[in-house]
């Protein structure tokens, strides 16, 4: 074969390749459909051509769409979910509204994600040519041109031709649906000139059918508390910036502590507004992020996530973030959650964590379950104790209850225990220890706002508090609370200064 020959076999080979690979990635891209948790829901994500967000709600509530939101668009079927009334939900979805980036960085990395997979299996596809040509050889290549100018050849391709239509099955049409007769209009024209809307939602439009006209009260109520809470923590966040509180010297590392934050999202930018004007780069999270433990509040985990997604991130999960659930999704969204080893801190000390005990599935000790509080506490001890012993006192203990780490404290093994659980602020409480050492104890108020296990809302429903930890030369020097108020005032704490010292640092005494 001649080299002109050669070349243009070659081009019309990669030109078919990438021809195949490309109608191929994209057939799969466009068919494919990925289950993930969003919105409090089983939410399967289908990508689509349209450049439009379309929020399918179910059979009770309407649909909506954002038009234009990037070059593909997504249709988000939301599935099941745990809820007590269909108010309550509608509420929900006001607070998400709030503040959407993470449910909306979710599903990006979810249509990439599939556009990835959809590329690499279309480039494996369209490798195949490629393939059947040079294992074929010249030869049989000469044989099988030959052999389609024959009856059989003829019929062979024939079939291949038609294979791809009976795949597609263009004939088929599909039946006629109810979301199919409704028909789209804007949130602004939906709900009438009674109601004021904010800028960001006016283009969103919903699909209006007989029964989402008898609706119109839930999606007003609706709007109604997705305004009060993107302005109540908005406001809250904007405010944090100028509060007085007390700035890093040269050398000092300043880590934020929230807890019992049971789902509030809305506190997430708060909290980290609050970090940023104290010239923090650690958080500290003592648990309760959620009311039950359950998948369906993966929504609170993004949002927590994405707050701090740049920053040094350790948790513990709490006896409200029942089972395995919670502690596995934050490690796999890049956190470091403590279970029961030291671990070196980015303040230049060690760290010391366990999960509460009194969560359903959790309490256990590496490979054992079912221990009480008493005996975890007495483990914990254990392993700060034996960390002292080999010359690594413990500068923190991060625990859910503060009450874990108090068998700690009173053997001296470490310099601070900080929690959470009791949703009231406390400390700090100096303890002295058997060997005359002294350690103190620090307890975080309910950062979500919460009143007993509930904290979603247009605004906390107790006082949120945060707390800020300052360490110098790997140990704490330092602890200050910052409280937002209900009516949304904030209040500030004094630094209170702290001085743990090891047996080791004690003068001996004559």
């Amino acid at each position: 074969m001649s080299l002109p020959r050669r070349l243009l076999v070659g081009a019309a080979l990669v030109t078919l390749s990438v021809a195949l690979g490309l109608v191929v990635a994209v057939s799969l891209f466009l068919t494919s459909s990925r289950t993930v948790v969003l919105l409090g829901h089983d939410t399967v994500v289908r990508p689509t051509l349209a450049r439009d967000a379309v929020i399918q709600t179910g059979p009770i509530l309407p649909d909506l769409r954002i038009r234009d939101v990037g070059p593909v668009g997504a249709t988000l079927a939301l599935g099941k979910t745990e809820v007590g009334s269909i108010e309550e939900l509608v509420d929900r979805y006001a607070y998400i509204a709030g503040d959407p980036t993470a449910q909306v960085d979710k599903v990006r990395a979810v249509l990439i994600d599939m556009a990835v997979a959809a590329a690499i299996r279309g480039l494996g596809v369209g490798l195949l040519p490629v393939a059947v040509f040079l294992l074929l050889g010249r030869h049989r290549r000469g044989e099988l041109f030959r052999g389609l100018r024959t009856r059989q050849g003829l019929l062979a391709l024939v079939l291949i031709l038609v294979l791809p239509v009976l795949v597609w099955q263009p004939w088929e049409s599909p039946e006629e649906t109810q979301e199919g007769q409704g028909t789209w209009v804007t949130l602004e024209d939906f709900v009438g000139p009674e109601a004021v809307l904010p800028r960001e939602v006016r283009d969103i439009e919903i699909r209006t059918s007989a029964f989402t006209t008898q609706s119109r009260r839930l999606v007003l109520s609706a709007l109604g508390t997705y305004s009060t809470s993107k302005d109540f923590y908005s406001d809250a966040a904007a405010e944090a910036a100028d509060l007085d509180l007390r700035e890093p010297e040269p050398g000092e590392t300043v880590a934020l502590l929230v807890s019992d934050r049971h789902d509030n999202i809305g506190m997430d930018r708060v909290a980290r507004a609050v970090g940023e004007a104290a010239g923090a780069s650690v958080v500290l999270d003592a648990g309760d992020d959620t009311s039950t433990g359950q998948p369906w509040e993966a929504f609170s985990l993004d949002s927590l996530a994405g707050a701090f997604e740049d920053w040094d991130r350790f948790g513990v999960a709490g006896n409200h973030d029942h089972g395995p659930f919670v502690s596995g999704y934050l490690a796999d969204l890049g956190w470091t959650m403590l279970d029961s080893e030291v671990v070196e801190a980015p303040w230049g000390g060690s760290l010391l964590g366990v999960d509460d005990p009194r969560s359903s599935g959790l309490g256990s000790w590496r490979d054992e379950t079912g221990l009480s509080f008493a005996e975890v506490a007495e483990r914990l001890a254990d392993t700060a104790c034996s960390a002292m012993e080999d010359g690594k006192r413990v500068s923190t203990v991060l625990v859910h209850d503060a009450n874990l780490g108090r068998e700690a404290l009173s053997r001296g093994c470490v310099d601070l225990v900080v929690g959470g659980h009791t949703h009231v602020q406390a400390g700090p409480d100096a303890v002295e220890g058997e060997d005359g050492s002294v350690g103190y104890r620090w307890t975080n108020g309910t950062t979500g706002g919460a009143a007993y296990a509930i904290a979603l809302g247009s605004k906390p429903r107790r006082n949120a508090d945060v707390s800020l930890v300052t360490y110098a030369d790997g140990r704490p020097t330092g602890l200050q609370w910052v409280r937002l108020r209900t009516d949304g005032t904030w209040r500030v704490g004094d630094w209170a200064p702290i001085e743990p010292v090891a047996a080791d640092d004690l003068t001996p005494r004559p």
